[in-house]
């Protein structure tokens, strides 16, 4: 799951423009073989999703927990997400499907007083779908198509928006050497009950220390047609306890106003198909 916070829309138009996107994509996607004897490749902890699906017939299971903060004149707000959970599951060999959901606790303190309107529920359910279009190949970067939508009817009274939310990405990715990496999305979404575009961008770095353990640096952020620019940064490193099962952490928090401190622990684990 991610944590910018999830976005809603109006379908109307966006419905048609995400399935435009999903059919161009598919006139360009491949077959591949998964070597699911290799080690898993997730979609946490950073922003950047991988430019590769799971594999026909594989499961997946990316979650974990997060907590972060932002104070502005004298009142603070804290949001503890007990699970960013995110199964993936592969019905072809360059297609996965997506479901996640998060259970979200809000809290809000002024001059340090803690209020009794507490807020806690599910988020809007993520239902979405990624494509892969091309391996990498010299100059040529990997490159997957990512959508999803975000039903209002899933999500809890407190964080139940008025209209539905659509997201889509193109994730790209290369190697740099045996041991680095440089991947990076973009895409856009529509939310927060307006018909709006924002547009978003991910890039990160990753290094592998050695075999089991690596690290990332990230910037992320966003470009709302009618507001400021919301730019953040995180880094973190995995540990890959087996081929199947990844641990991970990272920190961060934002470059311009709106988070003043990110932190977040999960885990990773892919079922094989027989």
């Amino acid at each position: 799951m991610k944590i910018l916070p999830t976005l809603f829309m109006s379908m109307n138009n966006k419905h048609y423009i995400l399935l435009l996107t999903f059919l161009l994509t598919v006139n360009f996607s491949y077959s591949q073989n998964q070597e699911t004897n290799k080690a898993l490749v997730t979609d946490r902890p950073d922003q950047t999703e991988a430019s590769s699906t799971v594999g026909k017939g594989i499961l997946q299971i990316e979650t974990g927990g997060l907590y972060e903060t932002f104070e502005d004149n004298n009142i603070k707000t804290e949001n503890y997400t007990y699970n960013t959970t995110l199964v993936r599951y592969g019905i072809l060999d360059n297609m996965e499907l997506r479901v996640g959901w998060d259970f979200v606790e809000g809290v809000t303190k002024v001059n340090g007083n803690k209020l009794d309107n507490i807020t806690s529920g599910f988020s809007p359910l993520l239902l979405g779908v990624k494509i892969d279009i091309t391996e990498e190949k010299g100059a040529m970067p990997g490159i997957a198509f990512i959508g999803h939508i975000f039903p209002v009817f899933t999500a809890s009274q407190d964080y139940r928006p008025e209209t539905t939310g659509v997201d889509f990405r193109f994730s790209l990715s290369h190697t740099l050497s045996e041991k680095s990496s440089l991947g990076y999305n973009i895409g856009a979404e529509w939310g927060n009950d307006s018909p709006e575009a924002t547009a978003i961008y991910t890039i990160a770095y990753g290094y592998s220390v050695s075999d089991k353990f690596g690290l990332y640096a990230e910037v992320y952020g966003d470009f709302p047609e009618v507001n400021k620019a919301n730019h953040l940064w995180n880094a973190g490193g995995t540990y890959l306890v087996s081929n199947d099962l990844q641990l991970d952490a990272y920190l961060g928090t934002s470059i311009t106003k709106g988070q003043d401190l990110l932190v977040g622990l999960g885990l990773s684990y892919r079922i094989k198909k027989n």
